[in-house]
């Protein structure tokens, strides 16, 4: 009889869905067998397209080869030949839909910028090669063009070093909206000015947005059209590889947010009608276009763009020396409804059919080859819709994500501010909220997406605080709306963070408070980056309210690193009591304590713990993160005796608790 894979043992629900998920598990299996010649070479060095395609000096001179196959003649043209067609520049054509150029030495040089005119039966036109590695805009004409990128001394990395992420903390950025002045930022700006904020403050893993080539910059990067180039507004690949390399000598871990749910419509930037071919990297049908994000969604039927998608994965890592992914989109690559209307309300949602057994088997071989290939590499899924094994390993039956997105604590916690008043805020629904997950795979807890800054939505801050933000941050001058929203706004990310099971993001600038939103520049706000940055300088000016919320962030992540495994202790909850708003939960030796009311303080509110000595390490009521410092907490709590409970080693730890604040207690003997 077959060995029932680990995911259906941990999980007798599954039981009834076994066929589907040893179906699934076996298609990715075979579709590994059938792409590595039935094992005769490594999923790593199928993936290795990038060191065949494109274009590559060799010791001969050039070559540069694609995969067209509706093609019918293809010519490089470029600076080198005044964008003419000319026939030492014709590609011939090889076997499976591929052609070949090689060219001189000094047919092609450095910086010059190049397209390829493709033939086809009853058309042609101009395209940025698919395996292009840079791509430029001309500043005058907007004009996109690949680049020859070739400098006679390349980045040589110094740092190999793996960066320790045990607990994993996020700072999830963006390059060209990173830096206080009004304009689009660099790598190098970035690498100068920003990794020491990040380091300062605790994180250890920096996610960046927005890395692959995308021709309108306001689509947050999520509209791709070069897979393989880094965009060039933010700089050269050279400094992004210095960039990459100096955040490990600092020791922080560098993923990217990896996009193959969708790619742009465009046809001459991007991949939407290659060599007359509008299927050639797409599904046809009603298939091909995401009805709601306006782009193109990839055939991960065909082996070519399996190949061409595991190769780009392969290629960020090799190349740039990425330590993971964050894969964007999940849901919508997983069921031919995108996830759209679907309510995901059991698990027979999860197996009825709907799901696109070519994208799921795309994904266990994507996170096979990357762990294959670094096995120190994160993945982590934006999912939301709960399919079972997203981040159980490959080898469990899983689609072997490392973490998966814990996308409902920041709707929770939304949905919490908009809707219900303060005294309706139910400790038991919001304990239940950030700890409810699969036992068999981690997530990153956050509290607010990136989303939820754009124009249009509004940060947890400025749904807090709104209007206010612009006359009362001044420290002296906080009204009663901003002393409740900076209390709210520590207390959420307090909870959110200490109750995570594998790690913690941030979106850059929200860990102070970051006011207004994000507006990249358009027509509608006259091309303006006055919305598209982030502005530092109310931080760093200790005359603001924000320094306090900054300075919270960095005491907090200190707590939970300062125990090993963070995310791995038990989270064991001592209390609750919905009509006092008061929730208590230890991990090891720490004591969290929350009195979410918003009026009524408690002296002596007792809980039974291990008995014992305990000290206050963090307040978010304190003075020195903006609060009133209504507790003294330089008094040392001592457990009280009740031999009711000396069977269970616990004694009562009572405790003044004001009203909209939470204390964190450590047990010192």
């Amino acid at each position: 009889m077959e060995k029932k894979l680990e995911l259906i043992e941990n999980d007798s629900w599954l039981a009834p869905y076994t066929d589907a998920i040893q179906g699934r598990h076996q298609h990715a299996l075979d579709k590994e067998a059938q792409l590595t010649d039935q094992g005769s070479k490594s999923l790593s060095e199928f993936a290795s397209g990038y060191l065949y395609f494109g274009l590559h000096p060799t010791d001969k001179g050039w070559v540069i080869r694609e995969w067209a196959p509706n093609a019918t003649h293809i010519y490089l043209i470029g600076t080198f030949n005044n964008w003419q067609e000319k026939e030492e520049y014709e590609l011939k054509p090889l076997d499976n839909g591929n052609w070949e150029l090689t060219l001189p030495e000094t047919a092609i040089h450095h910086l010059d910028l190049y397209k390829l005119m493709v033939h086809w039966n009853g058309g042609c036109g101009e395209r940025i090669p698919a395996w292009a590695t840079r791509v430029v805009q001309d500043e005058n004409t907007k004009i996109f063009s690949a680049q020859v990128w070739n400098p006679i001394q390349p980045y040589k990395f110094k740092n190999p070093i793996v960066p320790q992420t045990n607990p994993l903390l996020i700072y999830e950025c963006h390059i060209g909206m990173a830096q206080n002045e009004e304009k689009v930022g660099t790598y190098d700006e970035f690498r100068e000015h920003i990794l020491p904020r990040i380091v300062k403050d605790g994180y250890n893993c920096i996610q960046i947005m927005a890395v692959q080539e995308h021709p309108y910059y306001g689509s947050f990067g999520y509209h791709v059209s070069s897979l393989f180039a880094p965009s060039s507004r933010f700089g050269t690949p050279d400094e992004l590889k210095q960039l990459i390399d100096e955040a490990h000598g600092l020791g922080l871990a560098v993923i990217m947010d990896i996009v193959h749910s969708h790619a742009v419509k465009n046809e001459v930037e991007g991949l939407a009608n290659y060599a007359g071919d509008p299927n050639q990297y797409f599904y046809p049908g009603a298939r091909r276009e995401h009805p709601l994000w306006d782009s193109l969604c990839f055939d991960y039927g065909k082996n070519e763009v399996v190949h061409f998608l595991l190769s780009n994965c392969k290629y960020w890592l090799d190349i740039f020396h990425f330590d993971g992914f964050r894969f964007d989109g999940v849901t919508s690559m997983l069921y031919y409804s995108h996830g759209i209307g679907e309510t995901f309300q059991n698990y027979a949602d999860y197996y009825n059919g709907h799901q696109d057994d070519n994208a799921i088997c795309y994904l266990t071989l994507a996170n096979k080859l990357i762990h294959e290939f670094n096995p120190h590499a994160l993945t982590v899924a934006e999912e939301v819709s709960g399919m079972p094994g997203i981040a159980v390993s490959v080898s469990a039956g899983g689609y072997g994500f490392d973490y998966r997105m814990a996308m409902n604590i920041p709707d929770y916690w939304i949905k919490t501010i908009k809707e219900k008043v303060d005294e309706d805020w139910k400790p038991t629904s919001m304990f239940w909220e950030v700890t409810n997950r699969r036992t068999d795979e981690k997530t990153i807890s956050y509290c607010e997406s990136h989303d939820q800054a754009l124009v249009g939505d509004k940060t947890i801050i400025f749904r807090l605080i709104d209007a206010d933000m612009y006359w009362h941050m001044q420290i002296g001058d906080e009204n009663y709306i901003v002393h409740r929203g900076t209390a709210l706004h520590k207390m959420i990310r307090l909870l959110t963070a200490t109750t995570i099971n594998g790690g913690y993001l941030n979106f850059m600038g929200n860990e102070f408070g970051h006011p207004e939103w994000i507006d990249f520049p358009r027509e509608g706000n006259g091309w303006s980056y006055k919305f598209a940055r982030r502005q530092w300088n109310l931080v760093d000016n200790q005359n603001y309210v924000y320094h306090y919320l900054g300075d919270f962030d960095h005491a907090m992540l200190n707590i939970i690193k300062s125990i090993k495994n963070y995310q791995s202790t038990p989270i064991v909850e001592i209390a609750h009591n919905d009509a006092d708003q008061i929730l208590a939960y230890s991990r090891e030796d720490l004591i969290f304590v929350f009195n979410f009311n918003p009026v009524q303080s408690f002296t002596d509110y007792g809980f039974l713990a291990k008995s014992g000595t305990y000290e206050v390490i963090l307040n978010t009521d304190s003075k020195l993160f903006g609060g009133f410092g209504l507790a003294d907490d330089s008094v040392k709590h001592f457990t009280l005796h009740d031999p009711l409970y000396e069977k269970d080693e616990k004694e009562w730890l009572k405790l003044y608790l004001p009203a909209r604040s939470a204390v964190v207690l450590k047990r010192t003997k």
